[in-house]
């Protein structure tokens, strides 16, 4: 009997754990880039860094072993959240004031 999570399941707690992580960085940064007067490109371009450095694992786990479901699931779900807070949270931010 196995005993791991469906690929569904993992792919969306990373996905959600992905999202909270980068939104709440995001607007967290914007803030303190407004506040010390930095450029918010800067900004966006630390956070697509963070992003890859996020997703880096699971990518080089599904290289070593392609057939892994766990780490493509895990993955995904790091992307599509990473991608969801890196659009969103740049509306939050200036919704706030920030940008």
């Amino acid at each position: 009997m196995d005993a791991s999570l469906p690929d569904y399941l993992i792919r969306e707690q990373a996905a959600v754990g992905a999202l909270v992580a980068f939104g709440f960085m995001r607007v967290l940064a914007g803030a303190i880039a407004f506040m010390r007067g930095w450029r918010i490109g800067w900004v966006e371009y630390a956070g697509i860094g963070a992003a890859v450095l996020w997703c880096a694992p699971q990518l080089f786990a599904l290289i070593a072993n392609p057939a892994s479901v766990p780490a493509l699931a895990e993955l995904e779900g790091n992307v599509m959240g990473c991608a969801a807070a890196l659009f969103c949270a740049p509306i939050l931010s200036h919704r706030l004031g920030y940008e």
